[in-house]
């Protein structure tokens, strides 16, 4: 399965799986490239690097995903190539992780109010030192026996707009890309389908164009080729790369997309390469 999965979540923020093992993952289903974008955290990126040396054929690209709101929806913003060792850009992932902790918190303690009370102690084990997420609350919720899936406690409760849903610090879509291009990283549009039935979709993308947007999220999971084909033309239309991933958390559920499964050209990596070299130079 030759191309790039560029989305790739692991035990550093909400994957069940270790860096080293999506790196081994990857390498099995013969892809070439690989990103990895935990949750406002680059902490996974060294052990990905080390683990690939083991197979040369495949390249590690450091990357983030960084959640930001907008009006009445949510809109997560991936970014590539960002000089990740820098003291400040660290510092900033240790300021936002700070605020998954407390949003967490407070979600907990609603579920509480709700009659769906959970162990604190519990969601910090599921997150095993990492980022806190949702998907940690989500399993605590199903071994709680409070849902039947992961799905279903998203759906339920602790979806945007769920009853027990909090919010982190804000940042809004633009400052995303400014942090990231200040870094000399490339910002892309993560899952433009999943924006929600408020989101105006081309306007958002005009705006964030505007603002430095390197590229848009086309090939992702399981979208349907008619999705693909949409967004591969809003690429066209305002000049964007046409990245891709299948932002795998490894959490078996239905709702993600199977580890390679729609991979993206080779030739967007080598795009979103080359619009990273031009900030730094």
């Amino acid at each position: 399965m030759p191309g790039a999965d560029l989305h790739l979540h692991t035990t550093c923020s909400d994957g069940t799986l270790s860096p080293a093992e999506i790196v081994r993952r990857a390498a099995a289903a013969g892809l070439e490239v690989i990103a990895i974008t935990d949750h406002d955290t680059v902490d996974g990126l060294p052990e990905a690097i080390e683990a690939a040396r083991a197979f040369p054929g495949l390249q590690i690209i450091p990357g983030v995903e960084l959640s930001t709101d907008i009006p009445r929806s949510e809109v997560h913003i991936l970014g590539y190539f960002m000089d990740y060792q820098k003291p400040e850009w660290l510092a900033t992932m240790s300021r936002f992780q700070e605020s998954r902790v407390g949003r967490a918190e407070a979600m907990v303690a609603r579920l509480a109010e709700l009659g769906l009370p959970l162990a604190w102690d519990r969601v910090r084990a599921l997150a095993g030192g990492a980022s806190i997420g949702r998907p940690h609350i989500a399993q605590a919720l199903l071994e709680a026996g409070h849902t039947t899936s992961i799905q279903e406690a998203f759906e339920k409760y602790i979806g945007r707009n769920g009853p027990a849903y909090a919010d982190r610090d804000k940042m809004s879509p633009v400052e995303a890309i400014q942090l990231i291009r200040d870094y000399g990283g490339c910002a892309v549009l993560a899952h433009p389908g999943d924006l929600g039935e408020f989101a105006d979709v081309e306007g958002l993308l005009s705006q964030l164009k505007a603002a430095g947007l390197a590229g848009i999220e086309a090939y992702y999971g399981s979208y349907p080729d008619k999705k693909v084909a949409l967004f591969l033309g809003l690429a066209r239309k305002y000049g964007l790369i046409p990245c891709g991933g299948t932002d795998f958390h490894g959490l078996g559920s239905t709702y993600e997309g199977i580890l390679g499964l729609r991979p993206a050209p080779l030739s967007s990596v080598e795009r979103l390469r080359a619009a990273a070299r031009e900030l730094h130079i």
